[in-house]
């Protein structure tokens, strides 16, 4: 009988006897090329040692394929990438809360400083109010030849009007009318300056004397750029002495003919210069004649339309009613002044003071 044998080069190096069987069978090849060797003896045992030769080759599954390979490297690598990505994202997240709880914070602690900032604003805004009002005189003269009456409406940030009396032993009435610059404790400190000069100095000096005094005091003090605008009366009978340092006009109303003087007396504000040549200008009241001062609040408050009171509309308003007591000469102008701002915020303060020869 014939027999067999074989070898497959890359599996097994040695020869496998087939005894009379003439098939071979191979399991769990790994995938690759394969040399299948085999060899047969005849019915005297001689064998063909040269044989045959066969080329086998075994291709791996899909999922072992270099294409499949591939994709495993792809997916590997985009699940790292994805990984990565999402390991930043997060910290970035991360980053992204702590920074907004960062800012959430900072907000809060700037919060908190404007509120103490403009709680000391409003102290001290109350505080310059205060002292403000502490300056004025708490009644008006009583003078059996004169009628006065006087009016102030703070602004909602203090401002630095002033006006006081004195009475000199022979009868003679100081009035002092003034607006400092600034606002808050600026404008408190240069009024407080002035009361103590008005109070010391205003009755034994005369009003261009005093100017120079104050102006002179002022620049010494150096305040840098703290003023004080101001007008001094002295009623004697009834003759009046006015000059003014830088405050509007004082309006004098004539009861014989009705007619309202403008009296405009130019002159640097005190502080502004020494020894500045201020204008004196006097006068006679008659009976029934009247002096109007007051600030700038009224003449530059605006109304909706930007629009200016003005020092015209305030001369035209002040001879309608001229003849009236000084109460309700004050009463018309502030009715007027709300009239025309209309519900716009004051912008300064507005201070009046009224004069009337009695009849």
């Amino acid at each position: 009988k014939n027999l067999y044998a074989y070898k497959l080069e890359g599996f097994n190096e040695n020869w496998i006897q087939l005894g009379t069987e003439r098939k071979a069978t191979f399991t769990n090849l790994d995938a690759g090329e394969y040399m299948l060797h085999v060899k047969g003896s005849n019915n005297d045992g001689i064998w063909n040692d040269e044989g045959a030769l066969l080329k086998l080759v075994v291709t791996p599954p899909w999922w072992k394929t270099n294409w499949s390979y591939s994709g495993y490297t792809v997916m590997i690598l985009t699940f790292l990438y994805g990984l990565r990505r999402f390991e930043i994202n997060r910290r970035e997240q991360k980053t992204q809360v702590r920074e907004s709880q960062l800012r959430a914070k900072a907000a809060e602690a700037e919060k908190r400083v404007l509120e103490v900032e403009n709680e000391r604003k409003t102290k001290e805004l109350e505080g310059a109010r205060e002292l403000q009002l502490s300056m004025l005189p708490k009644d008006v003269p009583k003078l059996a030849h004169l009628d006065i009456a006087v009016f102030m409406k703070t602004a909602t940030e203090v401002g630095g009007d002033y006006y006081d009396f004195s009475t000199e032993p022979d009868g003679t009435l100081n009035v002092a009318f003034g607006d400092a610059t600034g606002h808050g404790m600026q404008a408190g400190t240069i009024v407080t300056l002035m009361k103590g000069f008005f109070t010391s100095d205003a009755s034994r000096l005369d009003i261009q004397a005093f100017f120079n005094h104050c102006s002179k005091a002022i620049k010494e003090i150096k305040l840098g750029r703290l003023l004080m605008a101001f007008s001094l009366l002295k009623v004697k009978g009834n003759k009046v002495a006015m000059s003014t340092a830088g405050m509007p006009p004082i309006f004098l109303y004539r009861k014989a003919s009705g007619a309202v003087e403008e009296i405009m007396l130019k002159g640097m504000p005190l502080g502004a210069m020494k020894n500045f040549p201020y204008t004196l200008h006097e006068t006679e009241l008659k009976s029934g004649d009247t002096i109007l001062l007051l600030s700038d609040g009224l003449p530059e408050q605006k109304n909706v339309q930007g629009e200016m009171f003005d020092y015209g509309r305030v001369q035209k308003t002040f001879a309608e009613v001229g003849g009236n007591t000084p109460d309700d000469i004050i009463k018309h102008l502030v009715s007027s002044g709300d009239s025309w701002m209309n519900g716009v915020q004051q912008d300064d303060d507005i201070t009046m003071l009224v004069i009337k020869q009695k009849v």
